[in-house]
């Protein structure tokens, strides 16, 4: 058990730690992203300076254009198809899922969450990461409408009034959250903090509708905290009318939390029988020690209302690393380099004289401007005497020129102008796509860490509240988000064109050709895409027509290869029978041939008996004559 004898309220536990945290926050962090801050706003101040002697106050604007082009890119990539997040579910129906979508994309635009996702991406790139604050508000939607009187005789117009519940993105500066330093992510912290300056009539109606304690005594907070103040470069702090608001989102002992004003429904729903040291809480405390909420974490997935991505992650690490830390070094030394040079102007440029101030007459102001008439007691060749001190080196340009490199370099942002050398035209094709790829990877790779650390999270967390609150809009389902982004601007056109150079390689009009065309149509970011996309789909369907004359052509085919196919099949049974006969006559040679012999040893044996009949025949008919003749001569 953790001993917490000397902690008596929940405020002043909460406010321990955010003190702590606000420290370390200030000590390590707070100096650098106000520099980043005046760098891609082109503030200067004292503490910028390069060298001592430095008059000059110019600002490159390379870091600007490298944080703007590079939210853009994402931004485009994000919502340049308007349709930036989409809905899986394991039912093979998927009614529901068009509905929940459509409701989640048309409340979405009521909220103007682009908006405020945009800002947070800028966060991102200057601070290096990018906090919302998802807040639960309860609106009246108004519409015009009409409405029978008198049995339908009439109509009467007017507007009907509906009340919502709807969820908004607060973009958060880095300045107003407070963390805990050794946690990587808001899962993992015991707690997170938004420490800010809100009006003080927000909180009044706040406690008119009893979501603060209605008892609690508010006093306008007379000291200004610059700490936390939107824009530490002003020169005076408005103090009237405001009151410094601390909330807190995390854990905290449950034996100090005190509810204050709590419903009884919600605390039914979030009541659990788990009785460990810590509970979920919502803590809500203004100027540093009156207590307007403090109640158990309402949500029903018991997450925390806040979504945070880094640009770049930085390993182990809440805060990030954004644009300007990485152009850094390289604009502070084109910085000085532009300071040297301007002060080197100073002196090489405007007039300067050298005089004998013993021979100028008394009281003599001897500035140098047009029509200027100089009195000197002598000859003023003598007297007066230009000087000058040389010419500005010209190899500042090109120094100016690289560092400008150096920081797109650093940053992976390309301008209109390009990078020199590699993609404004004084490559091989090869060379530019090799340049593009590296800078695309870059791009892509940030734009993954946004969605998987702060796109889908914030929907999820959204939709999950609307189940939550406004049940007969939103089906209670467990549902999976995916967030739905293509390719931005830069990345775009490098497909664009690719695929033009793939389509000289297809014969028009065949299904390839349209395929492509139909890809490098939509790749590109025209006012009537859809109409240009909707017309070739059309033309690569066939009209009825042609239909029909296709149809009547694969009949016509299937015809001619059904006949082709039959005399191939009767030429197939003729050359078989044949290839039988044969085979018959050849298996029937022997039999042929042995009956032959038969035949011959046959024929001969009735030769022999023929033979030897009429040789008997004969000795017989000698014989008979031999006994005529005896009988006669008897």
């Amino acid at each position: 058990m953790i001993d917490d004898t000397s902690i008596e309220t929940v405020e002043s536990w909460i406010l321990n730690k955010t003190q702590a945290w606000r420290s370390h926050y200030e000590t390590n962090y707070a100096d650098k992203h106000e520099e980043y801050n005046r760098t891609w706003r082109g503030i200067w101040a004292d503490e910028d300076k390069t060298r001592q002697s430095e008059r000059s106050r110019l600002i490159s604007p390379a870091t600007q254009q490298a944080v703007e082009s590079s939210v853009a890119e994402i931004e485009e990539a994000t919502f340049g198809r308007g349709r930036w997040f989409d809905i899986e579910d394991d039912d093979t129906d998927n009614g529901d899922i068009v509905s929940l979508r459509e409701q989640l994309y048309a409340d979405s635009k009521k909220t103007k969450t682009r908006k405020a996702v945009a800002e947070c991406l800028m966060n991102a790139a200057v601070y290096g990461t990018g906090i919302g604050e998802i807040v639960i508000e309860t609106i009246k939607e108004s519409a015009p409408a009409r409405q029978p009187i008198m049995d339908g005789a009439l109509e009467a117009v007017g507007v009907t009034i509906q009340e919502r519940t709807v969820c908004r993105l607060r973009p958060i500066m880095p300045k107003n959250f407070l963390i805990d330093p050794i946690a990587p992510s808001i899962e993992e912290a015991i707690g997170v903090a938004i420490e800010e300056y809100v009006p003080e009539h927000t909180v009044e109606m706040l406690q008119e509708k009893g979501v603060y304690d209605a008892d609690a005594v508010i006093t306008n907070s007379t000291v200004a905290d610059l700490e936390i103040t939107p824009d530490r470069e002003l020169t005076s702090v408005y103090t009237e009318g405001k009151v410094k608001l601390l909330k807190y989102y995390g854990l905290v002992p449950r034996h100090l939390l005190n509810p204050v004003g709590e419903d009884e429904e919600v605390v039914q729903l979030t009541e659990s029988e788990d009785d460990s040291y810590y509970v979920e809480a919502v803590v809500v405390i203004a100027n540093d020690g009156v207590l307007l909420k403090s109640e158990e974490n309402p949500y029903m997935m018991q997450d925390r209302p806040i979504v945070a991505f880094p640009w770049d992650v930085v390993p182990s690490q809440f805060w990030g690393r954004g644009i300007c830390e990485k152009a850094y070094n390289s604009q502070k030394a084109l910085d000085a380099e532009l300071r040297a040079r301007t002060d080197a102007l100073a002196l090489t440029v405007s007039p300067m004289m050298a005089m004998d101030a013993t021979r100028l007459p008394r009281g003599a102001r001897p500035e140098v401007r047009a029509g200027k008439t100089l009195l000197t007691n002598g000859a003023p060749q003598e007297i007066i005497m230009p000087f000058k001190f040389g010419s500005v080196d010209q190899i500042t340009f090109a120094q100016a020129a690289q560092l400008e490199r150096m920081v797109q370099s650093a940053t992976g942002a390309v301008d209109s102008a390009g990078i020199a050398g590699n993609i404004n035209g004084e490559a091989t094709a090869a060379g530019i796509s090799m340049s593009l790829g590296a800078i695309i990877k870059r791009q892509k790779r940030t734009l993954i860490n946004f969605q998987e650390s702060f796109v889908i999270p914030y929907i999820t967390k959204v939709a999950h509240r609307y189940m939550q609150y406004e049940p007969e809009t939103y089906a209670t389902q467990d549902y999976t988000f995916n967030a739905s982004s293509s390719l931005g601007i830069v990345a775009r056109e490098y497909e664009v064109s690719q695929l033009v150079q793939l389509l000289q390689t297809m014969e028009r009009g065949s299904p390839e050709y349209l395929a492509i065309l139909s890809s490098t149509v939509d790749n590109m970011n025209l006012s009537n895409r859809e109409d240009i996309m909707k017309v070739l789909q059309e033309s690569a369907q066939p009209s009825e027509e042609e239909t029909a004359a296709a149809q009547a052509a694969q009949q016509a085919a299937m015809a001619f290869q059904a006949s082709q196919t039959a005399t191939l099949n009767a030429q197939a049974a003729e050359s078989n029978a044949r290839a039988a006969k044969y085979n018959a006559e050849t298996q029937a040679i022997p039999a042929n041939f042995q009956l032959e012999v038969y035949e011959a040893e046959t024929k001969a044996a009735a030769d022999e008996v023929d033979r030897k009949f009429k040789q008997r025949e004969t000795v017989g008919k000698l014989l008979l004559q031999e006994n005529k003749g005896k009988g006669a001569m008897q």
